[in-house]
């Protein structure tokens, strides 16, 4: 996230009592853990990292049982980090893992491009606020697109991507070409 906004990083770094050099080790940590022979696979990694799920859900995708599993996570009380295995066993393959807004928690308010600001929504709130949105392929690993078309502050249209990274918006820019859906 900090190749978006390093300021909201350095700020929620604070926020969590850490700092750089910290950070720098956990993910050092993480990263040693994820090619260390014999650390879990699927699913079982997260749970090995961050303890048993707060809560399971079954996922339907079209004949696929799936299993999202979800966990609480203390800087951002509003969403829950979700990974989605399937079939639905904790050793299935990981599907996609990323931020989703919890379940009791409001979605926001989004009516214009001025709504959407950095870290203020995932996929799913931006999708269900300006459809049709057109997810398109992120431009690293765990990040996603969405194209979409939104109003202005005068409200005009405006076509825009939006970019996420674990699920979390982070920009939003005008849109360059056509979406891959409409290239033939």
């Amino acid at each position: 996230m900090a190749d978006f906004r390093p300021e909201l990083v350095e700020d929620a770094v604070r926020r969590l009592g850490e700092t750089r050099a910290g950070m720098r080790e956990a993910n050092k940590r993480w990263q040693a853990m994820l090619r260390a022979p014999g650390f879990p696979a699927g699913g079982r990694r997260y749970t090995a990292v961050l303890g048993p799920p707060d809560a399971v859900l079954e996922r339907r995708i079209g004949d696929l049982a799936c299993a999202a599993r979800q966990w609480a996570l203390p800087l951002w009380p509003g969403f829950r980090f979700e990974v989605l295995t399937g079939p639905a066993e904790v050793g299935a393959p990981v599907l996609n893992a990323w931020l989703v807004r919890a379940a009791d928690a409001p979605p926001p308010v989004l009516r214009t491009l001025a709504d959407l600001r950095p870290w203020s929504c995932v996929v799913a709130d931006l999708g269900a606020a300006f459809p049709p949105a057109v997810p398109r392929e992120g431009s690293a690993p765990n990040r996603f697109r969405l194209d979409f078309t939104a109003p202005d502050a005068d409200g005009e249209p405006q076509a825009r991507t939006a970019d996420f990274t674990w699920g979390l918006l982070q920009e939003v820019r005008p849109l360059e070409g056509p979406a891959e859906s409409d290239v033939t």
